[in-house]
């Protein structure tokens, strides 16, 4: 049998059958090696920015300010293929993503703090041209999107803030991710591949089906909501 077909095959089984689950190892994220994280950021730029900033309206998430555990929870996932997505699987496999690889480069990310505003110029007032561009690089502010606002926030405060926090920070201790500051459409991608069970929402009830009991439209309320938790 031909060897690049035999090498697929892992790949190619992971995508067919249901996918086992495994949680991120215990990591000591405050021994991370910054610079190590850096470094590889270099080769995640490409697609997820600079900073981590993410792309192309949501095609590519933003990672920047995520919990470091929720980070490395999915990047273990990503490499075992146990997450399918045909971009990471080449920049994870063991050789070249150890497990101090990911929890550098997790907590690099983490550490990553984006605005949402820019510090407001008074009339008259001085100001640093060089330090106000570079805090334009650091700006992400979620366009908002069309939704009864008021009742995707109730919806929101009822069934996902206990887990994504109030405000959509997420939460660090849970390796919960943020959703407030991310792209609508990642979002909007995330929920369909929850409900069609590509990807499990709830790693310890794996045959829950929270998302599927909500209506389009309730959804769609949700996330007009949340894009403007970060205004």
């Amino acid at each position: 049998m031909n060897s690049r077909y035999i090498a697929s095959l892992p790949l190619l089984f992971s995508l067919l059958v249901p996918f086992p689950l495994h949680a991120a190892p215990t990591m000591d994220f405050t021994n991370a090696d910054m610079l190590n994280g850096e470094e590889i950021n270099e080769v995640c730029a490409g697609c997820h920015g600079a900073l981590g900033e993410g792309g192309k309206e949501g095609t590519y998430p933003r990672l920047a300010g995520l919990p470091a555990a929720y980070i490395a929870k999915e990047m273990l996932r990503f490499r075992d293929r146990s997450r399918p997505n045909m971009p990471m699987a080449e920049h994870v496999d063991h050789r070249q993503m150890p497990d101090n690889d990911i929890r550098d480069i997790s907590a690099f990310l983490a550490n990553i703090q984006l605005l949402s505003q820019l510090p407001p110029l008074k009339e008259g007032e001085e100001f640093d041209a060089h330090e106000r561009l570079q805090l334009t690089k650091r700006f992400l502010n979620i366009a908002r999107v069309e939704g009864d606002h008021e009742s995707g926030r109730k919806i929101y405060n009822k069934e996902c803030k206990s887990c994504h926090g109030k405000d959509g920070e997420g939460k660090e201790s849970q390796a919960v991710p943020m959703l407030a500051g991310q792209y609508t459409t990642y979002l909007e991608r995330s929920i369909k591949k929850y409900i069609e069970k590509i990807r499990i929402h709830d790693e310890h009830a794996p045959e829950e089906k929270f998302l599927s009991l909500f209506t389009p439209q309730e959804l769609s309320d949700v996330l007009a909501y949340l894009s403007t938790v970060d205004d």
